[in-house]
């Protein structure tokens, strides 16, 4: 016995990832990192979660949701930025953790993100095809319902065929190289940004102040609405606004200078990202009573239309349709990098952690693209939606008590950190407290699938991956 945890807790040697890190490309700039951030944080949340929180948890109050989020995102920024200037390795969270605290507990975490990525890259299709059917019915053409939505028996919905689209497109151009893609972001995120502030603008010359109160609703019993219990749901579901903190390190290995690079980035995503969902998320519940934006999944473009603005209406939506891809290439890029750490490690097949003649990981890129397409083709919006913060929110826990095992090997067996987390060490424990409170406050399904999926990765280790693990063999 043991001996078998001796096994568990075995860490790896940082010189091992960064020897086989050697084969990806450090190309990644600042800029390049601020892109993928904000192409992330400014991208489907922003266009879609205010309306539908504000109606289901917290009514006018969503932009409080979006603050306690942010609060919780960003005292995890602090750690993610000390670990990945000490740590520079693809996989972020699952390489650390694996350093920190051995292998099972980073497979662990790994698994958890994993599940964070793959839902994240069907949420931000699935938005993406949200809005591209409102673009497309304001022109008088409409899909099929049957090809127009996740399977839902009831509104005779069975693949979202959009969806599907996005992600086989975005899955080709990823296989173009980093540096392309990074281009293409960073104009994609300046003109999203440019139309986002337009969306304020214009807001604010059709909100009715009575629509802010009462500004956070008594709680409704047996349920998640109003009072605190709702602010709690709220800002559970919100937290995938902020996942581009962790698909930003996961492009550590890529960057250069990563050291002083990775916290410029990560801190410069959350600053501009609280700002843009503060200010967007309160303008949107002024401008139509919270309730109205029940299941809209493209709340800003029906707001703007319906209050007579149909041209910024359709520059919001078509720029949200394009703008989309951006956060769509982050997280693509993030899941196929976690993946190629898991098949680096041996922890699944070996060829996925091998690249091909552009230093790229294509088995692990191709294993995405598909694993994605049946998962955004076939759940719904709102339950994706619901449980993609879960996965997050285990690596916020993880890397944020990963502080403590850090300090004790920074400037000995470690280099020493170029950012410091502050407040050492009463922040890291209440970084990690904070994100189990919202943990705790996402829906019981949520918990429950996390449970089951915890279950389905502890069995692949057992059965498969300690016996192929190359720190163990």
């Amino acid at each position: 016995m043991k001996h078998f945890l001796k096994r568990l807790m075995k860490k790896q040697d940082p010189a091992f990832y960064k020897a086989k890190d050697l084969h990806l490309t450090p190309s990644l700039t600042t800029k390049d990192l601020l892109g993928l951030g904000i192409g992330m944080v400014v991208g489907t949340a922003i266009f879609t979660l205010p309306g539908i929180v504000a109606a289901a948890h917290t009514g006018p109050a969503v932009s409080l949701a979006f603050l306690f989020g942010a609060i919780g995102a960003g005292m995890a920024a602090f750690a993610y930025a000390e670990t990945s200037s000490v740590l520079p390795f693809a996989g972020s969270a699952f390489s650390w953790v694996n350093v920190l605290f051995g292998e099972f507990f980073g497979w662990l975490t790994g698994w958890a993100l994993l599940a964070e990525y793959f839902i994240s890259v069907a949420f931000v299709a699935s938005g993406w095809s949200a809005y591209m059917q409102g673009f497309l019915s304001s022109y008088g053409w409409k899909l099929p319902q049957s090809i127009a939505g996740g399977f839902n028996l009831k509104q005779g919905t069975y693949i979202d065929l959009l969806a599907v689209i996005a992600i086989i497109a975005v899955g080709f151009l990823l296989t173009k190289g980093t540096q392309i893609v990074s281009r293409i972001e960073n104009a994609i995120v300046v003109i999203k940004v440019v139309v986002v502030l337009l969306f304020i603008v214009v807001g604010l010359t059709s909100i009715h102040p009575e629509n802010y109160t009462p500004f956070l609703p008594a709680h409704r019993p047996n349920s998640s609405f109003g009072g605190w219990q709702g602010l709690l749901a709220g800002t559970a579901q919100v937290f995938i606004a902020y996942v581009g903190f962790d698909a930003i390190a996961a492009n550590t290995a890529e960057t250069k200078d990563p050291a002083k690079t990775m916290p410029r980035g990560l801190i410069g995503t959350l600053v501009l990202g609280t700002v843009l969902f503060f200010l967007v998320s309160t303008v949107l519940v002024g401008m139509f009573r919270y309730d109205l934006y029940a299941n809209n999944a493209e709340p800003a473009a029906w707001a703007l239309r319906r209050s007579g603005h149909y041209l910024t209406a359709n520059l919001l939506s078509l720029v949200a349709i394009i703008g989309m891809f951006a956060s769509l290439i982050g997280i693509h890029m993030a899941s196929s990098r976690l993946i190629y750490s898991f098949g680096r490690d041996g922890l699944l097949p070996a060829r996925l952690g091998k690249t091909d003649q552009h230093n790229l990981p294509k088995y692990a890129l191709n294993l995405v693209t598909v694993a994605a397409v049946i998962v955004a083709g076939f759940l719904p919006f709102t339950f994706l939606s619901n449980l993609v913060s879960a996965g997050t929110l285990i690596a916020f826990i993880m890397v944020s008590l990963g502080i403590y095992a850090l300090r004790k090997r920074e400037g000995k067996d470690l280099p020493k950190p170029s950012f410091k987390m502050p407040l050492y060490p009463v922040l890291p424990a209440v970084s990690a407290l904070f994100s189990a409170g919202i943990f705790i406050g996402l829906s019981n399904a949520s918990k429950l699938l996390m449970l089951v999926w915890f279950i389905i990765g502890i069995i692949v280790y057992f059965a498969y991956g300690m016996h192929h693990s190359k720190l163990q063999n």
